[in-house]
């Protein structure tokens, strides 16, 4: 979840044909890049829909699903998609503001008074805007979790609730002042979420459940419940590698409450195609809001890469750009695009980069996004 810059390199129905969808399984150009993928070096398994302009879907598997039992990749198999649920989050608070619930520029303080205690920032100078589109400066609270791989066995079945994850970063000692320009920090999405209980009286996943999910129909898509460990339904097991043996150890039963609103939610490749797709052609924000989430800010000197309010804007290498969020999280790494003409692409691999031998699989699944949607 905290790799997203690795993620740029990755009720209403959509409006026009209705899309068909099928299992591809001839070897065309996107089938031959998602073999590459997998393998004894590289990731156990992957999956992948690609949908057309006119609303046409592929569905792409490759490799295993299971290393114990050796079955295959089910077709748009649920999956953890990590921290490209910050999309969701910031449609949710996004919402509100078109509401007059919330107001973009106002201090965070006016809605969590006295929450933001870390050292180095400036609680009046955070801004919602700025938690969305990582401006403000919070450290990440996964960095006092995490600095390795193996980091991630120790937390597998803990439950960490919102407060305490914002415990964590008010103890670090690396925040900058908000305005300086783009950090990636969890901590901001957490804090976004509840702002979000706050305005609503509401918990967060029940606004993500009837603002989003249901809204625009999202068949498999869910915010696991307090505790929830299981996958529910058909889907790939995740894996991790162990630093001390070597070996890929089946992650798929974790607590992923650690996420919460920066990154826990359950989709398939498909329905984060569908939320794409209705995210750009206008079916979850009003015009105004949909503006704001747009206006950008550089993620590095000379990129080409922006961040909006809870979207990267990826430049293509045909021309034009795309707009996506994808994430990382114990056992799956998702990457996802999708451009204002109807093109949409979502790839997800069953283990994240640490624990690949071969190095090179980042910059192939990136170039996989990119090929698919210049392709059609």
């Amino acid at each position: 979840m905290t790799a997203a810059v690795v993620a740029a390199a990755g009720g209403l129905a959509l409006t026009g044909p209705v899309p068909t969808s099928s299992a591809e399984p001839r070897r065309d150009a996107v089938q031959q890049r998602i073999d590459k993928l997998v393998g004894a070096d590289r990731h156990p398994g992957a999956l992948a829909a690609v949908r057309d302009r006119h609303g046409r879907t592929r569905h792409y598997t490759a490799g295993v699903g299971d290393l114990r039992t050796g079955g295959g990749v089910p077709v748009n198999g649920r999956v953890r998609i990590g921290s490209a649920s910050k999309m969701f989050a910031a449609v949710v608070v996004l919402q509100l503001v078109g509401e007059g619930r919330v107001e973009l520029d106002a201090p965070i303080g006016t809605y969590l008074p006295g929450l933001v205690r870390a050292k180095g920032v400036d609680a009046d100078r955070i801004t919602v805007r700025r938690l969305l589109q990582h401006d403000s400066g919070l450290p990440d609270y996964t960095d006092s979790m995490f600095t390795g791989i193996g980091d991630y066995f120790p937390y597998r079945h803990v439950y960490l609730d919102p407060r305490g994850l914002l415990d964590l970063a008010n103890a670090r000692e690396d925040g900058r002042p908000a305005g300086t320009g783009w950090s990636y920090s969890n901590t901001n999405y957490v804090l976004a979420g509840l702002l979000a209980q706050r305005v609503t009286g509401r918990p967060f996943d029940e606004l993500v459940t009837t603002r989003v999910i249901q809204r625009i129909g999202l068949r498999d898509t869910y915010a696991p419940g307090v505790g929830e460990q299981d996958i529910r339904g058909r889907h790939p097991k995740g894996y991790q590698r162990d630093p001390a043996t070597g070996e890929l150890v089946d992650f798929t039963r974790m607590d992923p409450g650690w996420g919460w609103a920066a990154g826990h939610i359950v989709s398939t490749p498909g329905d984060l195609n569908t939320f794409l797709r209705a995210l750009l052609d206008g079916k979850l924000l009003a015009p105004a809001q949909s503006a704001q989430m747009r206006t950008t800010i550089p993620t590095a000197p000379g990129s080409g890469q922006g961040y909006g309010l809870g979207v990267f804007r990826m430049p293509l290498s045909c021309g034009g750009v795309a707009w996506g969020h994808g994430g990382d999280i114990p056992g799956y790494s998702t990457l996802n695009a999708a451009t204002d003409d109807g093109r949409a692409t979502t790839l997800v691999v069953t283990s994240l980069n640490g624990s690949v031998n071969d190095g090179s699989t980042a910059a192939d699944r990136g170039a996989l996004v990119d090929a698919a949607l210049c392709a059609n």
